[in-house]
């Protein structure tokens, strides 16, 4: 095998696709920050949406913040991978942020909703997809009330939907339960290291084999 064709720990140069989802209050966010400092050629993508910034949110960092209009633009025009309407606003993933297949972009992962999560998984069947669990309801109401961004009615809707999201699990290659950060990282970042050094993504032997 030419050894000169594989680096990065088995990378071929061809740019993988995470997806990671969760319910609301899962951690996925927190959890993607610490991968992509942790992991090297990693990248998150950053998603549209139509919402108003969250206190501390930067436009072009956290999310790219545009108006209702512009979003249609952008659907009419066919520019995202997926799109979805979540709570009373959109949100989606530009094209231009994923890579393509055989591309020599870095990695990327994608921080979507269960809804993006299946588009994804319909157009893009190279994708992995990784669902991140919480132990149980009690714990994700915990979470969402320490979080403080939620009005209390806003809160039981968001319960009430992860019941669903987590019904479509199956479509997902991977299920993670974030019980405790450090755990759920190391758990996340497997993943990503084994997904890179699967069979599959390396470059074929160019030598025959010796008896």
């Amino acid at each position: 095998m030419d050894f000169a064709k594989i680096t990065d720990n088995g990378r071929t140069g061809k740019g993988i696709l995470f997806v990671l989802s969760s319910v609301s209050g899962g951690g996925k966010t927190t959890i993607i920050n610490h991968l992509v400092r942790a992991i090297p050629d990693l990248r998150l993508s950053i998603s549209h949406t139509t919402r108003e910034p969250r206190s501390g949110e930067r436009n072009g960092a956290d999310y790219h913040f545009i108006s209702e209009q512009e979003f249609t633009d952008m659907v009419d025009q066919e520019g995202f991978l997926e799109w979805a309407q979540v709570y009373g606003h959109r949100y989606g993933t530009s094209k231009s942020e994923v890579p393509g297949p055989g591309s020599g972009a870095k990695d990327v992962i994608l921080d979507i909703d269960v809804q993006g999560g299946l588009q994804v998984r319909r157009k893009r069947p190279d994708a992995v997809l990784i669902f991140l669990l919480l132990p149980g309801e009690e714990e994700q109401e915990k979470r969402l009330r320490q979080r403080g961004t939620e009005a209390p009615e806003h809160l039981q809707k968001r319960i009430q939907a992860a019941r669903g999201e987590l019904a479509t699990i199956s479509e997902y290659d991977y299920a993670v339960i974030n019980n405790e950060l450090e755990g759920a990282v190391d758990a996340v970042r497997s993943i990503i290291v084994s997904e890179r050094c699967r069979i599959s993504r390396k470059a074929a032997p160019d030598h025959e084999r010796e008896d």
